[in-house]
């Protein structure tokens, strides 16, 4: 899929969902349709505060699955009355909020499309480094759109990165179909030098590398993790999709790796930062799965343990080869997910619950819901800090933060005063810690396609 079109319905919490939908589907190098007729994909993100309200998002979902391709749908009643959409004849998906990125993407690479350039998001740097991959998975769809790898000299990047720098950029995001391949249609592996590079450019600034491939960077992982030691201005996160725990699974979906070899790459990353993210992606119930490849999926996530998990029912897309597997039932695949969501959510939360009573240096990258605003530490770990505009906090800002809690998948902080001893307003914002990230503002409609 390359265009999207989601509508959003209900409180502030719906619309700062959304956002969050928005933003990964950016960072996944899709873009927003003209209308519901011209998308890939609808996503309707649904409230359901009284039945009036529940009566339009059926009605509304009804028109959406006549006119686009496919439609999505999640928040409230999605959540909490999700049958009745079935039972109203609509086809279409219902997904948790968070679910739903992942399952627009299919664990497909991010499509970055040859007029892709630079864009300034807030204060967040969108760096597209190349087009095109290396790869040629069975399940992909991305590969007809963008075709082989086509690497701008790094001299042309490190220029654009320069640019969004001096517009006012404090994040910078590289992104690629495979940003561990950058360089090979040119006979050379440049990621690391363009990563060094980047991180010389005069300025205060954090970047974080896009999606890499395990087969990709294998041949450079020791090199390019010797860079992440050396440059403080890299975030120490790699997003490097798996997608099966078995080699037999792995060979049918035509990826360029093995178990093995993302191994390597994670001992690696342990053996030269002191503490990193990984983020990996996993799709369950490819069509050769069996129970077995499925049991080596979960032991391996067990085992290495990633930060961020990204998990995939595999869906058919036209034109790949996979299309013509004979699938598993959907009832399988659903169980498998369900299984793989529940360990997922136990090692992230362990993840964040490590935090707690930790203190760390953090980038405010933006906005959340309410008077909360979001923030990165050098792992790239998610802090939330509330009451953001009483503790005179704001987007771009560099802070130490003292985590106070977590909520499985990012964690709560709040900000370290040097001079909290002879502030008299200290006592009084820290009162505020308790008050809620949201304040439900009542029913709102607003469309974005935008």
């Amino acid at each position: 899929m390359a265009t999207y079109h989601i509508e959003t319905y209900g409180c502030s919490s719906n619309r700062g969902e959304s956002r969050e939908i928005e933003r990964a589907l950016r960072d996944g190098g899709h873009r927003p349709a003209d209308g519901p007729e011209d998308a890939d994909v609808a996503i309707l993100n649904t409230c359901t505060v009284v039945e009036k309200t529940e009566r339009n998002m059926l009605r509304r979902a009804e028109e959406l699955s006549d006119i686009t391709a496919e439609l999505v749908v999640t928040g409230c009643m999605a959540l909490a009355q999700g049958e009745q959409f079935a039972e109203a004849d609509v086809d279409a998906e219902i997904l948790h909020w968070d679910e739903v990125p992942s399952y627009v993407l299919n664990g497909e690479c991010p499509t970055v499309t040859p007029d892709a350039e630079p864009v300034l998001d807030g204060v967040v740097g969108i760096l597209p480094i190349a087009r095109g991959c290396m790869s040629n998975c069975s399940y992909c769809i991305t590969k007809f759109a963008t075709g082989r790898v086509d690497s701008p000299s790094i001299e042309e990047n490190v220029e654009k990165a320069r640019a969004l720098v001096h517009a006012g950029a404090k994040e910078i995001r590289v992104t690629g179909q495979d940003t561990g391949v950058y360089g090979w249609d040119n006979g050379d592996r440049k990621l690391p030098e363009l990563l060094d590079r980047i991180c010389d450019i005069d300025g205060e600034f954090r970047v974080r590398l896009g999606m890499a491939n395990p087969g990709g960077i294998h041949g450079i992982h020791e090199e390019l993790a010797e860079v992440f030691a050396a440059n403080e201005e890299l975030y120490d996160f790699i997003h490097a999709p798996v997608q099966s725990g078995s080699d037999d699974v792995l060979e049918d979906m035509r990826r360029q790796h093995r178990v093995e070899k993302f191994r390597e790459v994670v001992e690696t990353f342990d053996d030269r930062l002191d503490h990193w993210t990984l983020s990996t992606d996993f799709i369950v119930g490819f069509p050769t799965e069996t129970e077995a490849d499925h049991d080596r999926s979960m032991d391996l996530l067990a085992e290495v343990r990633p930060e961020k998990i990204n998990v995939t029912r595999f869906s058919k897309r036209p034109g790949t080869d996979a299309a013509d597997m004979k699938g598993l039932g959907g009832t399988i695949k659903k169980e498998r997910s369900k299984a793989m969501s529940e360990l997922k959510m136990e090692v992230v939360g362990e993840a964040y619950e490590s935090m707690v009573g930790e203190t760390f240096e953090v980038l405010v990258v933006e906005e959340g819901t309410g008077d909360s605003v979001k923030c990165r530490d050098s792992a790239y770990r998610q802090i939330i800090v509330q009451n953001a505009a009483d503790r005179g906090v704001e987007v771009g800002d560099f802070l130490t933060v003292e985590v106070t809690g977590h909520n499985t998948v990012y964690a709560f902080g709040d900000p370290v005063a040097t001079d909290e001893a002879t502030d008299p307003d200290a006592a009084e914002r820290d009162a505020l810690d308790g008050d809620s990230v949201d304040r439900d503002e009542g029913p709102e409609s607003t469309v974005s396609s935008a």
